[in-house]
C-alpha cells in the first residue's frame, strides 16, 4: 500500500467507527504540573490498534509530557491510564516496557561510550551476555533490513551523527517488540528517502495491528500517514480530525491559535567571499571524516549544505570552528587570511559563530542560569570586565535586552536554569547568544531540529536577517525541505566532500540523488 495515503485504509477494521473493542491506549482527565507551572489539564487521548495517531502542537504544548507519562517518565497528578481497556498504574520506564509500550525518545538516551548494539543489548537483557548479544543481533539486523537503515553497529554510540543515534534508538523499540509504539519527532534528522522506509515500516507494523503515537511537528507526515490527529495547545487537546477534513494551513491555526503567513524566496546579492575551504583531509574523526573538501561562502549569501547524517558534517563544524584540525588543506577568512588550525577561542574572535546540532549537550549548560549561558562569550572576549570581576549587572541587562529581542517565552528571570527552557526558547536563547556581535559568518547545523512551526519560523528569520545584513550563513540541515526553503545555494555533502553545488531554485530530485551516490 503506498504510505502517502496510509489515512485511507479501511476505518472499520481500524475501529475508526463503532466498535466494542477498546482503544489500545486510553487517557482520561490527565493532569501534570511542575512547581506553579500547568504542563496538562485534563487531557483526554485515545490510541485505537492498527492506526497511526499524530499528535501536534507547538513546543511546550504538551505532546511530550502527555506521552512521558504513558512511557513512565512522568506520573500523572490525576486522571487514569489505561491499556486496552484495564486502567494500568505505569511506576517507571521499565513497567511500561513490561505493559508492551516502547517510545522513542526526541533526546536520546544512549550510553555514548557504548556501541550500538550494546545499546539495543543494554535495554533488552536476556540471560548470559554471549547468548544475549548473539539474539539481539539476529533480531536487530533482521530491524535493519526491514527500515533499510545504514547504521554500524559496532561504532560507538559517541562516533556516531545525530542521525545515526536516532537510528539506534528507533531499533531499540522496534527489537523490544513493543505493542504501543511512541516516536517523538523520529524523522527529525532522517532523509527523504530514509524517512519514505521509515513510514512504510511503519504502515507495516499498524497492518499487524499496532497501534502507533506520531508525534511531529511536520504537517505534511500528519496528513499524509495518519488516521487521526489530535492537537494541543496550553496543555490541552484542542481537537482531534480526520486528515481529510483539514488542511495545512487550518492545522497551523489550531496549532499556534492564529495563522503564520508564509514567507517566499527572497533573492540574495552576494558579495565577496567570506570562507574559502580548499582541499581539506580530515581522517579518523568521530563526526565523519573529510576528503579534498572545498568550497566557499560569500557575504549575504545563505550556503545550504544537504546531505545524510555522517558524511562529515560534524568535522566540517569542527574545523571551521577550531574545535578539531585539518590533516591536510587550507582555510582562508576575509580580514584574517589563513586561519586554519588556529583554536576555537580565535576563530570566535574573528567573528564566527556557531548553533551546533545537539543544543543540549553542545550549546547550553542546563544547570547554570540563563544569564550565564548568554554571557559565556562576551566573558571570554573580556566585555564584561576581567573574569575575576565581571560585571553582573550588565550582564543581566544584556540578557534581558536579548530574551525581548529574540523572544525568548517561559522565562520568569535570567536567574533560571536554561534547563527549564523548552526546545524552542532554548534554541533562541542560543542564536541570542551566537548572533551578539554581528558575527560575519554563522554556522547554522540542523537549527530547526525537533522545533515547532511557529519556534522554527522565528528561527529561519533570524538567519535570513543574518544574510541580509551580510553575514555568511552555512546551513548544514538533513532536512531537505529545510535547506530548500532557506538556501540561495546548495552544496551536497557526501562522503566528506562537496559532489555537487546548485543554484537555487534547485531539483529536488537531484539533490537526493548526490545525497545517496557513491561517486
Amino acid at each position: 500500500m503506498n504510505a502517502m495515503t496510509g489515512h485511507m485504509r479501511d476505518t472499520a477494521r481500524l475501529g475508526l467507527g463503532a466498535s466494542d473493542a477498546p482503544p489500545a491506549l486510553s487517557l482520561a482527565g490527565v493532569s501534570k504540573t511542575f512547581g506553579d507551572f500547568a504542563a496538562l489539564s485534563g487531557v483526554d487521548f485515545d490510541l485505537r490498534a492498527g492506526e497511526i495517531h499524530a499528535l501536534l502542537g507547538e513546543n511546550g504544548a504538551g505532546k511530550s509530557t502527555l506521552m512521558n507519562i504513558v512511557a513512565g517518565i512522568y506520573t500523572p497528578d490525576s486522571g487514569t491510564v489505561s491499556l486496552h481497556g484495564q486502567p494500568v498504574v505505569i511506576q517507571g520506564p521499565s513497567d511500561a516496557q513490561q505493559m508492551g509500550v516502547g517510545m522513542v525518545h526526541q533526546h536520546y538516551k544512549l550510553v555514548k561510550p557504548f556501541t550500538g548494539l550494546e545499546n539495543i543489548l543494554l535495554s533488552h537483557p536476556q540471560g548470559s551476555f554471549r547468548a544475549a548479544r548473539e539474539r539481539i543481533l539476529v533480531l536487530t539486523k533482521e530491524a535493519v533490513d526491514r527500515i533499510g537503515f545504514d547504521v554500524d553497529l559496532n561504532k560507538p554510540v559517541e562516533h556516531m551523527s545525530v542521525s545515526e543515534q536516532q537510528r539506534i534508538e528507533i531499533l531499540k523499540v522496534l527489537v523490544a517488540g513493543a505493542k504501543v509504539i511512541i516516536l517523538d519527532e523520529p524523522t527529525a534528522v532522517l532523509t527523504d528517502t530514509e524517512s519514505a522506509r521509515l513510514f512504510e515500516a511503519m504502515h507495516n507494523l499498524a497492518r499487524e495491528g499496532h497501534p502507533i503515537v506520531l508525534v511531529t511537528h511536520k504537517l505534511s507526515e500528519a496528513l499524509n500517514h495518519a488516521d487521526r490527529i489530535t492537537v494541543m495547545r496550553g496543555g490541552k487537546v484542542v481537537r482531534t480530525v480526520l486528515p481529510s477534513e483539514v488542511g495545512e494551513a487550518e492545522l497551523t491555526e489550531l496549532i499556534v491559535g492564529s495563522t503564520i503567513g508564509s514567507r517566499g524566496y527572497k533573492g540574495c546579492t552576494p558579495g565577496a567571499p567570506v570562507l574559502k575551504l580548499r582541499a581539506i583531509e580530515r581522517h579518523d574523526s568521530r563526526g565523519g571524516a573529510l576528503r579534498n573538501l572545498t568550497f566557499d561562502v560569500r557575504a549575504g549569501e545563505i550556503y545550504g549544505i544537504a546531505g545524510v547524517g555522517g558524511n562529515g558534517q560534524n568535522a566540517l563544524v569542527e574545523v571551521i570552528t577550531g574545535l578539531g584540525t585539518a590533516d591536510a588543506g587550507n582555510i582562508w577568512l576575509q580580514g584574517y587570511g589563513d586561519v586554519t588550525n588556529r583554536p576555537s577561542e580565535q576563530m570566535r574572535r574573528c567573528g564566527i559563530a556557531c548553533i551546533p546540532s545537539d543544543r543540549q549537550s553542545d550549546a547550553l549548560a542546563g544547570e547554570l542560569r540563563i544569564a550565564d549561558n548568554y554571557a559565556i562569550g562576551g566573558v571570554i572576549k573580556g566585555l564584561y570586565g576581567s573574569v575575576l570581576k565581571v560585571d553582573r549587572r550588565r550582564i543581566e541587562a544584556d540578557t534581558r535586552e536579548a530574551i525581548r529581542r529574540f523572544e525568548v517565552m517561559g522565562v520568569r528571570s535570567a536567574h533560571q536554569k536554561a534547563g527549564l527552557l523548552s526546545g524552542g526558547n532554548a534554541q533562541k536563547l542560543v542564536i541570542a547568544r551566537e548572533f551578539s556581535g554581528e558575527p560575519t559568518l554563522i554556522l547554522a547545523h540542523s537549527p530547526s531540529r525537533g522545533l515547532d512551526v511557529r519556534a522554527s519560523s522565528a528561527i529561519h528569520d533570524h538567519l535570513r536577517a543574518a544574510r541580509d545584513r551580510g553575514a555568511g550563513v552555512i546551513l548544514i540541515s538533513e532536512d531537505l525541505d529545510e535547506v530548500l526553503m532557506l538556501a540561495d545555494r546548495i552544496g551536497v555533502m557526501n562522503r566528506g566532500s562537496i559532489v555537487a553545488e546548485f543554484e537555487v531554485p534547485a531539483d529536488r530530485q537531484a539533490i537526493g540523488k548526490a545525497m545517496v551516490g557513491h561517486g
